[in-house]
C-alpha cells in the first residue's frame, strides 16, 4: 500500500494517547520483521534508517529502496523515516527516494544555527511534497557513549523552537539515553507533562531501549507519542541468532539463523506495540 503520512498518524496517536512505534532498520530482515508485525497487529509502524546505517551500507539508496519496496508491498500502514540525519545532502536524497518522514538532527549546532538549518529543511520538505520533519533540540544522551541522565529539554525553549522552525514533531530529552543495553533509565515524568502542555506538536522519545516497559507505557499516557526503539531489538535479534547457532552448530546457511532472528523480532515488536498502547 502507499506509504502513510507521518504527520497524520502522529497527530492521531497524540490525540488518542497511543504510541507510535519507531524501529530501526539495519538489515533487510529488520524491515521484513517490522512489516510482518504491523500486518499481524494492524498497528502502524515507523521503519527508520539512520545516517549511521546508511554509512554502513555504503550509501542510503540500497537499504532505502529495499525498505521502501517492503513497505509498498505490505498491507499494513507503514512509514519510512530517515533517522538522526546531520548531513543535509542525505536529507535531500531521502526525500527524493520517497521517504515520507525525516529527522534533521541539528542538536550539535548552537541554537540559532539549529533553528536556521531546521527551518530550511522544513521548507525543502514542504516544497517536495507531504514530508514530515522531526527535529531535536539539545542533545539526547548516549550518542557519543556518554550517559547523560541529567539532560532535560526546557519546555519554553522547545515551544519557541517549534514556532521558529515549523517542525511537525520534536525529540526531547527527559532522562533516556541512546544505546543503553540495560533498561534502567529514569524518565522525568513531570517534565514530560510540562513539555506536552507547552509544545504544540507530537513529542518523540529517543533512547527508549533503556526504558522499562511500565515506564514507556506511562510516558505515552503522559504525552510522548513517537517511541524510538533500536538497541533493545538488536539485542533480541542477536540473542535469537546466537541461540540458533548454538543449537545448530553445523548450519552455514545465513537464511537459517537470520530467519530465526527475524522471527524473534516479529514477536518482540508485536509485544512492544502493546506496551506502547498502539494495539
Amino acid at each position: 500500500m502507499p506509504l502513510v503520512s507521518s504527520t497524520t498518524l502522529l497527530q492521531s496517536a497524540a490525540a488518542t494517547g497511543r504510541g507510535l512505534g519507531a524501529f530501526n532498520v539495519i538489515q533487510v530482515e529488520h524491515a521484513e520483521a517490522f512489516a510482518l508485525a504491523a500486518e499481524r497487529t494492524g498497528a502502524p509502524i515507523v521503519m527508520q534508517i539512520s545516517q549511521n546505517a546508511a554509512k554502513y551500507h555504503g550509501g542510503l539508496r540500497p537499504l532505502a529502496e529495499a525498505t521502501l519496496a517492503i513497505a509498498h508491498a505490505s498491507s499494513a500502514p507503514l512509514i519510512v523515516h530517515l533517522d538522526h540525519a546531520e548531513d543535509r545532502d542525505l536529507v535531500s536524497e531521502a526525500i527524493a527516494l520517497g521517504f515520507t518522514s525525516i529527522m534533521f538532527d541539528g542538536s550539535h549546532l548552537d541554537y540559532a544555527e539549529n533553528v536556521k538549518q531546521t527551518a530550511e529543511v522544513v521548507a525543502e520538505a514542504a516544497a517536495r511534497g507531504d514530508v514530515h520533519v522531526e527535529a531535536e533540540l539539545g542533545k539526547v544522551g548516549g550518542k557519543d557513549g556518554v550517559h547523560a541522565p541529567g539532560v532535560r529539554t526546557d519546555p519554553a525553549e522547545a515551544a519557541e523552537f517549534v514556532a521558529a522552525t515549523g517542525v511537525q514533531s520534536l525529540a526531547v530529552a527527559v532522562g533516556s539515553s541512546h544505546a543503553m543495553v540495560k533498561r534502567s533509565a529514569a524518565l522525568d515524568f513531570e517534565r514530560i507533562q510540562e513539555l506536552k502542555a507547552a509544545v504544540p506538536v507530537p513529542l518523540v522519545l529517543h533512547g527508549s531501549s533503556g526504558v522499562a516497559d511500565a515506564d514507556i507505557t506511562r510516558a505515552v499516557e503522559l504525552g510522548m507519542t513517537k517511541i524510538n526503539i533500536s538497541t533493545h531489538l538488536n539485542h533480541t535479534m542477536t540473542n535469537a541468532v546466537r541461540a540458533y547457532l548454538a543449537e545448530n552448530p553445523q548450519v552455514v546457511d545465513p537464511r537459517k539463523y537470520l530467519g530465526a532472528g527475524r522471527s524473534a523480532l516479529v514477536d518482540e515488536v508485536v509485544r512492544l506495540l502493546g506496551v506502547l498502547r498502539a494495539v
